[in-house]
């Protein structure tokens, strides 16, 4: 059952770097990607960005009053939006690249964690 919920989200990862090639591939966009320090300065941003919204949500520095934010979904959103731009700009498929990740845990780690 497992294999199945994994198979699923990799057709979804698939999917979402189809969506991202085709929306940077528009006329109206005159770069593709951007260089991979710009992305990975992207990353650092949306991952300080999700960092925030958690510390909202679970931490002790609350919102302001009145303060309005995107929300950790969309933050999520924007995060994997950056990650399928890296990947599509140096033609890793997210899917590989998951399947040896999830493997090399499964592996290395089946026994480190109760």
């Amino acid at each position: 059952m497992l294999f199945l919920v994994y198979k699923y989200y990799l057709k979804t990862m698939n999917k979402i770097q189809t969506t991202v090639e085709e929306w940077v591939s528009q006329p109206q966009h005159k770069v593709k990607y951007f260089p991979p320090f710009e992305i990975c300065a992207q990353l650092s941003e949306e991952v300080g960005e999700i960092a925030r919204e958690v510390s909202h949500l679970h931490g002790y520095k609350k919102k302001k009053d009145g303060e309005k934010t995107d929300g950790l979904e969309c933050e999520i959103g924007d995060l994997l939006f950056v990650l399928a731009c890296l990947a599509n700009s140096h033609d890793i498929g997210l899917e590989a690249a998951f399947e040896k990740s999830i493997n090399k845990k499964n592996n290395r780690d089946k026994h480190r964690f109760e």
